[in-house]
């Protein structure tokens, strides 16, 4: 284990082909200003790459941040096709009323939500952006948080066991609810 974990996410990078229905969707739908943008050109990978990079920011002060490549080639050779799976995603936590605002915005917006999921540990609710990815905006039940010592202390024990091919739930929460 490393002495000191990062203290937090400064930032993510994907890559879009319409940085402008990015921001439309990042600052205006979801209300994540765009806090940076970067107009730089690099050697990279054998040659010179010129590109846009834009910050959109979250409450933390890490940031969501997208590329755009100036040159066809470039795009084609960066931008991989988004699967169209919910398994592949970004999860933003937020609290109760945040996620009730998310909720109205995407609305508001003339989009669904793709889905709500109820954990039992959190609330989830995904929506999908213009690039293909999924955005989830999560909200922890608030008594997740009173077992996190136990589950940090089981956690190999869980995988291990779950590895081993006995796939019981060990979701506690979604136990009592069904209880």
């Amino acid at each position: 284990m490393t002495a000191k974990l990062p203290s937090r996410l400064h930032h993510t990078a994907y890559v879009t082909k319409d940085m402008e229905a990015t921001r439309h969707f990042y600052e205006d739908v979801l209300g994540l200003p765009l806090i940076a943008t970067w107009c730089e050109t690099d050697f990279l990978f054998g040659k010179d790459r010129t590109y846009c990079h834009c910050f959109f920011g979250i409450g933390d002060g890490g940031a969501l941040a997208f590329f755009q490549f100036a040159d066809k080639e470039d795009e084609k050779l960066f931008v991989p096709d988004m699967p169209p799976t919910p398994f592949v995603h970004l999860a933003l936590k937020v609290d109760e009323e945040t996620q009730a605002e998310m909720e109205k915005r995407i609305k508001e917006h003339g989009l669904e939500a793709t889905y709500t999921l109820e954990h039992g540990y959190c609330r989830s609710v995904y929506v999908v952006d213009p690039n293909g990815m999924t955005v989830e905006f999560t909200c922890d039940d608030p008594r997740a948080s009173a077992g996190d010592a136990e589950r940090q202390a089981k956690a190999h024990d869980e995988l291990k066991r779950w590895l081993g091919g006995d796939h019981t739930s060990n979701n506690d929460f979604r136990h009592a609810e069904a209880a």
